[in-house]
């Protein structure tokens, strides 16, 4: 780039010059969601911020999610997404990894071939699921987390969530079956349940 008056002139053709003298924008702009800012689908068991969408991006969906104490996502599995997900405030249990035994109870218990087992998250921790590979989260804290996820291909977590979010609206027991018929339109295989308060 050059600048002209205070002004940043790509170089190239003389169309994308004189454009962007004109104060026009080009094509290709970024997209800035400020601290905040995003659609946000809440239900009593959950609070997820849309920041990057597939309109946005053709590798990744991005969310802000809040995680409420005594929610469990349950142990699942995709055959085609990889995820990552890195801890803002709070604590979360974490799996990530094959477990010896897929025992269809309590996942936190579950230990891997090589002695891995599941581990307490705070702020700063990353963790990155390629497809194939068992997880979960829960939040067995009294105080609420906040965690940056990222879900690739796009757009079908953001359809998951709104749909899943429409199953927990109305608080209570969630509906095991919806869920479950759910999960399975979304590449998910369910290996232990969704838990709320």
């Amino acid at each position: 780039m050059t600048t002209t008056e205070g002004l940043a002139v790509p170089e190239g053709p003389p169309p994308a010059r004189e454009a962007a003298r004109a104060g026009e924008t080009s094509p290709a702009e970024g997209l800035l969601v400020p601290p905040g800012h995003g659609r946000v689908v809440e239900t009593p068991a959950q609070r997820v911020t849309f920041k990057v969408t597939g309109t946005h991006s053709r590798t990744a969906s991005t969310f802000e999610v809040e995680v409420p104490p005594g929610f469990d996502v349950g142990a699942h599995v995709h055959t085609r997404s990889e995820e990552l997900f890195y801890v803002l405030e709070g604590e979360l249990d974490v799996l990530a990894f094959e477990p010896r035994v897929r025992t269809p109870d309590n996942w936190q218990r579950w230990e891997s071939s090589s002695g891995s087992r599941v581990v307490r998250a705070t702020p700063g921790t990353v963790i990155v699921v390629p497809p194939g590979c068992p997880h979960a989260f829960a939040n067995p804290t009294d105080t609420q987390a906040r965690m940056f996820f990222q879900a690739s291909p796009p757009p079908d977590h953001e359809r998951y969530f709104e749909e899943l979010l429409e199953i927990l609206r109305d608080g209570g027991p969630p509906d095991r079956e919806a869920i479950e018929r759910l999960r399975r339109r979304y590449d998910i295989e369910q290996l232990t349940p969704l838990r709320h308060r």
